[in-house]
């Protein structure tokens, strides 16, 4: 087992609401506490989620594959990137939460900086414009 990462975008089914987004991001962050998996969670008013999740291969995949998919309020899943890495990004952070604008995830999904996805190959890989371009994009958050 070695540290992995996987992204996914998601649209939500019906927009939330400010104690909606709360309610979720405590449950996650207690969860993700306890099976030792970080990462951020950017949600856009339109109800987009983009999502990273960092940790032990076995425990990111599970909470992808059986949580986060099974979840109701939200459907259109798609796996961006998944794969090994050799260091979490966002160690520091149970589940980070920034907003962002409808744009800003635009921007971030249609940079260039993702791999096109196969038909028939693995999944496609975060390049690491991909991760310099979230780790921009948090810091630039932070700033305002």
């Amino acid at each position: 087992m070695g540290l992995y990462h996987l992204i996914y975008q998601s649209q939500a089914v019906v927009p939330f609401a400010d104690a909606e987004l709360a309610a979720l991001l405590l449950w996650s962050r207690a969860y993700n506490r306890q099976i030792h998996v970080t990462g951020l969670l950017l949600h856009a008013p339109d109800g987009r989620f983009l999502q990273i999740l960092e940790g032990e291969d076995a425990d990111v995949r599970q909470l992808y594959y059986q949580n986060i998919l099974s979840d109701p309020r939200h459907y259109q899943c798609q796996v961006l990137g998944e794969g090994s890495c050799a260091e979490r990004s966002f160690a520091d952070w149970s589940m980070g939460c920034r907003v962002a604008q409808a744009d800003d995830l635009h921007k971030l999904l249609h940079s260039g900086a993702l791999n096109a996805p196969t038909r028939h190959g693995p999944r496609p890989t975060i390049r690491p414009e991909l991760m310099e371009l979230l780790l921009e994009f948090v810091e630039a958050k932070a700033a305002q």
